[in-house]
């Protein structure tokens, strides 16, 4: 645990969170001000979800394939523990693919005098919140919302479609999986997909049913 004691004493913390949907440039709003503050040779740690290895199994890479070094950690708690007491700013990007104790995290290190960035996508698949984002914009100093241009109209794009068969929330991809799209063509069906899980539960059920038939012939 970092040894911050004092750090409060001269710096005041403070919350930045950039979101918006798949391709809006959020990992180079990250960069960009990660870049801007190691020009002036303030030391930052910048941290990644292992989870996220699209495009380098360490760095922080955006779409457009700007890069910088990253620290690549498999949950919230990992952050907390490998804090250097140098550290002034701490990056973290795809926010919000960590779990709820990510929140914690961050509150204790801006109240410790740590300027936060987070970037992550607002909203899931269905858009609807996704994960710890939610609670991060009601808590931060400051909100930057990115856009997307929507690949069916070019019009301003806020939500990510996913373009292929998939319900899981998480679901890791990039041009091969998600579209850019604007509230007009944007497409889900919460009851076909309600619909493909009760017809998956009831051909397990079937399945599970023979297989407990044949065992007992």
């Amino acid at each position: 645990m970092p040894n911050l004691s004092n750090f409060h004493n001269f710096s005041t913390g403070h919350l930045e969170v950039i979101s918006g949907p798949m391709f809006s440039g959020k990992t180079e709003e990250l960069i960009r001000r990660v870049r801007r503050a190691q020009i002036a040779r303030v030391k930052v740690q910048v941290f990644r979800p292992t989870i996220d290895n699209r495009y380098d199994d360490r760095d922080v890479v955006s779409h457009s394939a700007q890069s910088i070094e990253a620290i690549p950690v498999k949950n919230s708690s990992d952050i907390w523990h490998r804090i250097k007491d140098s550290t002034r700013i701490v990056a973290i990007d795809e926010v919000q693919f960590f779990d709820n104790e990510i929140i914690k995290v961050i509150t204790k290190l801006t109240n410790r005098g740590h300027r936060l960035i987070c970037a992550g996508l607002d909203l899931d698949y269905r858009a609807k919140p996704f994960g710890p984002i939610p609670t991060l914009l009601a808590m931060a100093d400051e909100i930057v919302k990115v856009h997307a241009i929507c690949t069916i109209c070019g019009g301003i794009a806020t939500r990510s479609q996913r373009v292929v068969k998939s319900n899981d929330q998480v679901l890791v991809g990039a041009m091969e999986a998600y579209e850019a799209r604007c509230r007009a063509h944007f497409e889900y069906n919460e009851a076909d997909e309600e619909e493909e899980e009760k017809i998956k539960v009831e051909n397990v059920s079937a399945m599970s049913a023979i297989g407990n038939n044949l065992n007992l012939n």
